[in-house]
């Protein structure tokens, strides 16, 4: 029997966002690669050894790089997802962004003392959460809502990775909590889904990936971050350090905004879909803390310390997001790189 050839057709997506605009040579060399056969060399070379390991030129181009594991591009070639020359460049960009977050989460620690700091609420919550749930405006929840999309609308889908990775206690746990994530079964549940319900609510375009030419690295940096843990089976402890560290501080941060939602006036699915956040979120933590982390660290205790660069790591990556954030609506300018 003779098998059927996979055409040019059948390999490329018609169905995902289209391709986002380029942001230096790095992310310029990615999007022109994409934009032809798989296979095909890449048409300069390029290294990421100066390049700044949060800026967006390499944020952009591993992202580019990163999205071909989840929905792809439109007209992309399905075919670069695993093209040596590529993944060539990507582990490269990934070293660098790698060493820069290990500096920045400093020494080494445990994961109880790194979980320990997220249960502390400072006297007077601060950051962006606060910020939109005291005097925020619609435009600025608006602005929120179109850069966190690009997080919230695959939200639970980079934690799936780990689970092929963890047995036992861990394992259970982490099904558990990512049934929830996806609906407990009922599609009109998933939280991605609600957050494009959310997304209509305030007047946005729910299409997956619509607002990436609007975020800034700092966006980025975040969104790549997990798609970085969850991807390499030897930063397993860092992808669970970063779903502890998720589920830990949402359920506070969910209230405040959809009391800051309430304010302003918006819809009852904006609302929703942070408000659903409260509740079960305090209900994840605890399981994450007792099951997954406990129970990854009966079976791997060698994973201590990489479980609390996960915490750190996230940590800081949203704190980098936060300032961005707030600089830019205290001096009264839209934190996008361009106006909605």
């Amino acid at each position: 029997m003779t098998a059927t050839p996979v055409t040019a057709r059948d390999r490329a997506h018609t169905t995902g966002p289209a391709l986002p605009r380029s942001r230096g040579e790095l992310s310029r060399t990615v999007r022109q690669a994409l934009t032809r056969p798989a296979g095909t060399p890449l048409a300069r070379r390029v290294t990421a050894e100066q390049a700044d390991p949060y800026g967006d030129d390499l944020q952009l181009a591993l992202y580019l790089c990163y999205e071909l594991h989840y929905r792809g591009f439109a007209g992309v070639d399905a075919g670069w997802e695993w093209d040596p020359g590529l993944l060539r460049l990507r582990a490269e960009m990934e070293r660098r962004f790698l060493s820069a977050l290990r500096t920045e989460s400093g020494p080494p620690r445990s994961a109880e003392d790194a979980l320990a700091d997220l249960l502390v609420e400072p006297v007077v919550a601060e950051g962006a959460s606060q910020f939109l749930k005291e005097q925020g405006e619609l435009w600025q929840f608006q602005e929120y809502a179109a850069q966190r999309s690009l997080y919230h609308l695959k939200e639970a889908d980079p934690h799936v990775w780990v689970i092929p990775r963890l047995t036992g206690r861990a394992k259970a746990a982490m099904v558990a909590v990512e049934y929830d994530e996806f609906g407990a079964g009922r599609p009109e549940r998933i939280h991605a889904r609600l957050f494009a319900d959310l997304m209509t609510d305030l007047g946005l375009d729910p299409a997956y990936g619509r607002y990436v030419d609007f975020a800034g690295a700092e966006l980025l940096t975040s969104v790549n971050l997990m798609s970085l843990f969850g991807l390499h089976r030897a930063l397993r402890g860092a992808l669970v350090g970063h779903f502890a560290a998720v589920e830990t501080t949402s359920s506070p941060g969910s209230r405040r905004l959809a009391q800051g939602l309430r304010r302003v006036g918006a819809g009852p699915a904006a609302v929703h879909f942070y408000e659903e956040h409260v509740e079960a979120d305090a209900v994840h933590e605890q399981v994450v803390r007792r099951d997954v982390v406990a129970g990854l660290l009966e079976t791997e205790p060698f994973l201590d310390e990489d479980i609390a660069f996960g915490v750190a790591a996230t940590e800081w990556t949203e704190n980098r997001l936060g300032t961005h954030l707030l600089t830019a609506w205290g001096e009264g300018r839209t934190s996008l790189r361009m106006p909605l």
